[in-house]
């Protein structure tokens, strides 16, 4: 079977509502039954319990608190890069950005104005630049931390569709990433502005940030902006976290035009760490 034609019940479900009941699902603290859950899914998708701040499942009052546990201390060491790998998971693609354009799966492009809300400013810094799209499947950590030390300036919610972000779906449907919801967040950093874009996805109940908190719901179907400036800046250093999220998802990274060498080991689909070497400007990686 084709991607396309896999893809294409998707159109059909009615996957804003699937989410808000997923969140309700999630959300609900229902004692044993939710330590079922929790148990069924460990199981299921084989996640790894010992690396958990806390690895007894029956002690997550809700599906959220253990789907968004913290690690053990030291669980994730930094590698010496000027940028580290911000989550757990798979490689989607990465590579350079073709003009505007950003590579999503053979046959498949999108622009990086379309990806950050249709602002041509800010997208025009990316012009040539580079980008990572990382996967986090349900078995990962679904905490994100920042690649690089970065001041946040603004923060973008953007409306959008709620298709899976599966590599499937990645090679069946046309500008998935910049046509599901997102929360586009934009960094100044000792190389310029970067952008860490959070990809929501069906049944991602919802994306939050250290700085904010939830950021959705609610889903108002409108575009909304945060700007940090001041007493409001929020400077953050490489390997903190600065976002989850609710149910497995996306991030893609946008790095302006310069001298940036990714991983040599990096390639599609090889599975990754938070922590590990990502890139670095002015050199090759090693």
């Amino acid at each position: 079977m084709s991607d396309r034609l896999a893809v294409l019940p998707q159109y059909l479900l009615p996957k804003h509502r699937l989410t808000r009941f997923a969140g309700r699902v999630a959300s609900a603290r229902r004692g044993a039954r939710t330590t079922a859950l929790i148990r069924w899914f460990v199981n299921k998708y084989g996640v790894d319990m010992a690396e958990a701040a806390d690895p007894d499942i029956a002690s997550y009052s809700s599906f959220n608190e253990f789907f968004t546990r913290a690690l053990k201390e030291g669980a994730r060491p930094l590698a010496r890069a000027d940028l580290v790998c911000p989550v757990d998971g798979a490689i989607s693609q990465f590579g350079r950005i073709e003009d505007d354009q950003i590579f999503q799966a053979k046959g498949h492009a999108y622009s990086t104005r379309a990806l950050v809300g249709g602002d041509a400013a800010l997208a025009a810094h990316f012009r040539h630049g580079s980008f990572a799209t990382l996967y986090l499947s349900p078995r990962d950590y679904h905490r994100i931390h920042m690649p690089c030390d970065g001041r946040l300036t603004r923060m973008v919610y953007v409306p959008g569709d709620l298709f899976s972000v599966n590599p499937t779906t990645a090679r069946g449907v046309p500008g998935l990433f910049a046509r599901n919801e997102r929360v586009v967040c934009v960094f100044e950093t000792a190389h310029g502005p970067f952008v860490l874009t959070l990809v929501g996805a069906t049944i991602v109940g919802s994306m939050a940030t250290v700085w904010h908190g939830v950021v959705n719901p609610p889903r108002l179907g409108e575009l909304r902006e945060w700007r940090y400036e001041g007493a409001d800046a929020v400077m953050l250093r490489q390997g903190e976290e600065m976002g989850r999220f609710l149910l497995g998802s996306t991030v893609v990274m946008l790095f302006p035009e310069g001298p940036l060498s990714f991983n040599p080991d990096w390639a599609p689909a090889r599975a990754i760490r938070l922590g590990e070497r990502m890139a670095d400007w002015g050199s090759a990686a090693t």
